[in-house]
């Protein structure tokens, strides 16, 4: 059991150390959006490089800071349910959800993302449009990242639940340690 103490510490210390540098992302991504908009509706002036860079960095915050944001309980689920039931009934459930939901639909995404993501690499792919981003193949590479980070993330959850149902009542996710993310 110390070993999956030990994988669920790794885990959950890896996403989110990732989870809080990628939200540095935000800082430039809000300026790059208000230049867009000012040289846009001030001077109508607009690249599509500036463009497609704040929605890149969007789509780069929201797939890698996924697993951040499924351990500190910001993903969807329905509360009515889940918040009021007791630890064990929580990690029956997140037990399930893991191992029958999240982890399977992640290993999908990452079989079918998989070959488009070569393919992008062997072509060096850049954007469709006319004076876009060079490094499409970077971005999509992104994907990869999300499905491996979501993929450790789910089996942490898993493995946290694991500890919970054997009575390791410090693996317990309490509801106040979710407030304000």
């Amino acid at each position: 059991m110390r070993f999956l103490g030990n994988f669920v510490h790794a885990i959950d210390s890896l996403n989110d150390w990732v989870g809080r540098g990628v939200a540095w992302l935000v800082i430039p991504m809000v300026v790059i959006t208000f230049l867009v908009a000012t040289l846009r509706y001030g001077f109508a002036v607009g690249w599509v490089s500036m463009q497609e860079s704040y929605m890149w960095l969007y789509g780069i915050m929201f797939m890698v800071g996924a697993g951040y944001t499924l351990l500190h309980g910001g993903h969807v689920r329905v509360d009515v349910i889940y918040r009021p039931a007791s630890a064990r009934y929580k990690a029956w459930v997140d037990l399930f959800g893991s191992l029958f939901l999240l982890m399977p639909v992640v290993i999908m995404i990452l079989m079918y993302s998989y070959p488009y993501v070569v393919t992008s690499w062997h072509r060096l792919e850049g954007s469709h449009e006319t004076g876009g981003l060079p490094g499409l193949f970077l971005y999509k590479s992104v994907i990869l990242v999300f499905c491996v980070l979501m993929l450790l993330q789910g089996m942490s959850l898993a493995a946290r639940s694991v500890l919970v149902l054997a009575g390791h009542k410090e693996f317990e996710i309490h509801e106040e340690e979710h407030e304000g993310v």
